[in-house]
């Protein structure tokens, strides 16, 4: 079983967009080391908790609960999220392009990078805790310039959330009630 690209690839438009939650220690790790790594050149950033600037990219605190998002800055209207951005991320990275093409063809690879993903996803502040203060990114994303206009979202695997008592999400208040 060979998996699909997301729509993303292979021209995005640089720098992309990730958004990520800013109040999860787990997140913002993954976050720093791309700083380091990246300094600003084919990643900006935006805190999941910015309800202001998503909004700009019709992006809800609800939709941001499966998982982080990888946005081109040229295409709003369409990205990905949850595993398949943590793949495209990596995929843009110097050497990234190989290494993801050999894991999307390795079914049972991905499968598992899916399935770890999610989990890490649901437990990262039982597992990893929160921040009292949302991390802002030094290379924020800019304003949507005028490609503001609504969005679809694209997943691979298991991306969408499953809120536990143990698992505390940022926007609990405005999720639907169960």
């Amino acid at each position: 079983m060979t998996a699909t690209t997301p729509p993303l690839a292979p021209s995005i438009t640089l720098p992309a967009v990730v958004i990520y939650d800013g109040n999860c220690n787990f997140c913002v790790t993954f976050v720093k080391l791309l700083e380091q790594w990246d300094q600003g050149q084919r990643f900006v950033y935006v805190p999941m908790q910015d309800e202001a600037t998503l909004a700009q990219w019709h992006i809800t605190p609800a939709a941001c609960q499966a998982g982080m998002i990888l946005l081109d800055p040229a295409h709003p209207q369409a990205y990905v999220q949850g595993s398949a951005a943590a793949e495209e991320i990596t995929r843009l990275l110097p050497g990234g392009n190989g290494l993801i093409a050999a894991y999307r063809n390795w079914a049972t690879l991905k499968g598992l990078g899916d399935a770890t993903y999610a989990t890490l996803r649901d437990h990262r502040y039982a597992w990893f805790g929160g921040r009292s203060q949302t991390y802002r990114s030094p290379y924020p994303a800019p304003a949507c310039g005028g490609n503001c206009s609504p969005i679809t979202a694209v997943s691979s695997g298991p991306d969408q959330p499953s809120p536990s008592p143990t698992s505390p999400q940022p926007f609990d208040d405005e999720l639907p009630p169960e």
